[in-house]
């Protein structure tokens, strides 16, 4: 059995369709998985990236995307009442539902919901967030020294194992990122050739740089 570790934010579309689609993706293999938060902006600042909500024409294409993404695969989405939004008190609620700060399957369903499927609410509402903590009774304080330790640690660990984007599926040390890497990700977990050691996996990270841009 493999065993996968799904890092997402909530505040990503893609991440809610990967994780609602997760199951029928990989139907029949055997693996588990264990879901980690992560605060995309600082995995964004590390890299120096925008995020796609961030850039004007792309932020439409992204919501006419998922919505039709959502649309074509039958996942219940609605765009939130703003968005960009800060997911941190989400995010927080995300780990301190769990000792270890690894939320399980219900608990992460339930925050996906309550930014994508809440018929455009206010995601960051703190009466909805208060509401939303109530609900998951979590075993630790969101506020507490520990917890805001343990979503610093998962974003960081993303960071060093090459996390550019959410979603990112993490197994035996590759990276499988968004939405419409599941199917290849399936692929890898049924022994696909095309993953051996020496093959194509590996010469695309071998591929030289020929021009650099500046950043100005």
């Amino acid at each position: 059995m493999k065993h996968l570790t799904f890092y997402f934010d909530v505040i990503s579309p893609f991440a809610w369709l990967a994780f609602d689609q997760l199951p029928d993706a990989l139907q029949g293999l055997s693996y588990s998985v264990a879901y980690k938060p992560v605060l995309f902006g600082a995995v964004l600042g590390h890299h120096g990236q925008l995020g796609p909500a961030e850039i004007a024409p792309k932020r439409d294409w992204t919501y006419r995307q998922v919505l039709w993404l959502a649309h074509s695969h039958g996942v219940e989405l609605q765009l939130p009442a703003s968005h960009p939004f800060n997911p941190l008190g989400l995010l927080r609620l995300a780990v301190a539902c769990s000792p270890t700060g690894l939320p399980n399957r219900y608990v992460t369903e339930q925050l996906f919901r309550h930014v994508w499927c809440s018929a455009g609410a206010d995601a960051a509402d703190a009466q909805r967030l208060q509401a939303l903590t109530q609900s998951l009774a979590p075993v630790r304080d969101p506020a507490s020294d520990s917890v805001k330790a343990d979503l610093k640690k998962h974003t960081d660990e993303a960071i060093a194992l090459g996390v550019f984007g959410v979603p990112t599926l993490e197994v035996d040390g590759r990276l499988f990122w968004g939405f419409d890497a599941l199917p290849m990700l399936r692929s890898y977990l049924q022994g696909d050739a095309w993953f051996a050691s020496g093959g194509a996996w590996d010469t695309a990270a071998k591929v030289p740089t020929g021009v650099r841009r500046n950043r100005t």
